[in-house]
């Protein structure tokens, strides 16, 4: 093989494996969508309880991949990576709490949205956790993402409650956070699937304790829909997970937002819920900020190569 000929080929095999990761970003995206509606068509169940099935089917999944790949995942584990480890389950759990509680007591894309803020928190604990400095653009750009969650949250001049929509942002600091954890862990060498095991193992035994002392029956009705938020995780958990093993978040992580229009369109099917227009333009704030980082990450990746 000449080496044009052996140039395009990879330059092929580069675009193939980009189209891999947008198709499987944008499955995982669909996916948490699903798992988002399906949370608030369990109905009135304790947060915990919620928790606890949605990481429960993630568990099952995971464990069966670990065994399948016992040789393959078996790995040492030193003092740096049980500590990063505890704190990506500790914090990630916190995580969805935080976005199970703002879904059950605000309108669902508005709560999605406020989680989606983690790349934007990424940016902030990677300063502390991984020495990164943050640029002046990079500053920018996450002021411009705060901008849009005050229209979100609407403070001062609308009837939706604050709390909710401040735990939503504790959920998306909090999903920030363990993100990084997770980009700390692989850069120390720690397979994947042992981090979605892990978290979601963590995530069950934590509930467990509440659901002793305070547990609410579920309705075959309610647990239908608790077991189809647990798929919807498990599916995105590993679908993320394959995209990024295709290509690298700076160059696919702006398709995450496609989860907007999945969530839209299965909130107004299934819950009737259409966001106001304040929230429409925090959206567009938020997404636009997105893309600028995006946008800026990308070229100045391009310069460094």
């Amino acid at each position: 093989m000449d080496r044009a000929s052996l140039k395009e080929r990879l330059a092929t095999d580069k675009r193939t494996r980009y189209y891999a990761g947008v198709i499987f970003l944008i499955a995982s995206s669909a996916s948490f969508a699903l798992m988002n509606v399906s949370v608030r068509m369990a109905g009135d169940l304790p947060t915990y309880e919620k928790v606890f099935f949605r990481n429960l089917i993630a568990v099952i999944f995971a464990a069966v991949v670990l065994i399948k790949n016992r040789e393959k995942s078996h790995m040492y584990w030193n003092r740096e990576r049980v500590f990063y480890m505890t704190l990506r389950a500790v914090i990630g759990c916190g995580g969805v709490v935080g976005n199970f509680y703002a879904i059950d007591h605000m309108v669902v894309a508005d709560a999605s949205m406020l989680n989606k803020l983690s790349p934007f928190f990424v940016l902030i604990f990677s300063i502390f956790l991984l020495n990164e400095r943050v640029k002046p653009f990079q500053l920018f750009c996450i002021i411009l993402a705060f901008i849009g969650v005050m229209f979100i949250v609407k403070p001062g001049f609308s009837g939706m409650r604050l709390f909710p929509a401040l735990v939503g942002i504790f959920g998306g600091a909090c999903a920030g956070f363990a993100y990084t954890c997770v980009r700390k862990l692989g850069n120390i060498g720690v397979p994947k699937t042992w981090i979605v095991f892990i978290f979601s193992a963590f995530s069950c035994l934590a509930m467990i304790p509440p659901m002793l002392v305070s547990f609410e029956p579920i309705p075959p009705r309610s647990l239908f829909y608790l077991l189809l938020a647990g798929l919807g995780a498990a599916g995105g958990q590993f679908a993320i997970t394959a995209a990024y093993t295709y290509a690298p978040a700076r160059e696919i992580s702006i398709y995450d937002y496609t989860q907007l229009i999945f969530i839209t369109i299965l909130s107004y099917l299934f819950l009737g819920e259409i966001p106001d227009g304040y929230s429409w333009i925090g959206y567009v704030i938020i997404i636009l900020g997105s893309l600028l980082l995006f946008l800026y990450n990308n070229h100045h990746h391009k310069e460094g190569a």
